[in-house]
């Protein structure tokens, strides 16, 4: 299978630039990472409540990116929760990457998903990563599991002790040969394998 060269020059230097949050700039508390747009496909009520388990145990903070029609709602359930001091939800951005990077944990909450590029973006900016087990994409970005963890859709106990588990310094490292499959460089490559066209060892170079 080729897949989407999600991991470009372009990514690289984006998730290299500088970012001003407090939030991320102060390393004291831990910040989990989630982006997408907000519509029930996403599930951010689930991360929201699974949250709200993990700062009963230690302190922590959410960062939402997207924006979308089900922010009313979110945004008053993070109230009723009493979460509105440790959740913000920052809307569009222009460059998630950098957010990525600066995380300690990034969670995708989904009901279901295609292949989830954002998974992969999450563990080339390097970040401990934690998915639902949904259709059809994290299972096979994340090696079953070898590289993330997985949980069933809707559990927020379960997305809940993924985070405090990482949290506590149970992180699966990403295998950087695993990564490469997903890169720009492979793809082109893998296709032009799989149009007959040779490269000479010049232009490979």
């Amino acid at each position: 299978m080729i897949y989407n060269p999600v991991i470009t020059p372009e990514f690289e230097a984006k998730a290299k630039e500088p970012i001003e949050h407090s939030w991320f700039t102060n390393k004291d508390v831990p910040v989990i990472l989630s982006v997408g747009r907000l519509v029930d496909q996403k599930d951010f009520p689930t991360l929201i409540r699974a949250f709200a388990q993990v700062v009963t145990i230690r302190p922590a903070r959410l960062v939402i990116l997207g924006s979308g029609p089900d922010r009313p709602h979110i945004e008053s359930l993070i109230n009723q929760l009493g979460l509105a001091e440790k959740v913000t939800l920052l809307g569009h951005v222009q460059n998630p990457y950098k957010y990525m990077a600066h995380a300690s944990i990034f969670v995708l909450s989904s009901i279901w998903e295609g292949l989830g590029n954002v998974l992969i973006e999450a563990m080339a900016a390097g970040v401990p990563v934690v998915s639902t087990d949904c259709e059809s994409g994290p299972a096979e970005i994340l090696a079953d599991g070898t590289y993330g963890w997985l949980t069933p859709v809707g559990d927020r106990d379960a997305i809940a002790n993924a985070i405090l588990a990482i949290l506590s310094g149970q992180v699966k490292p990403v295998d950087p040969l695993w990564l490469d499959q997903f890169k720009l460089e492979t793809v082109t490559s893998q296709y032009l394998d799989a149009s007959g066209i040779l490269l000479s060892g010049a232009e490979k170079s």
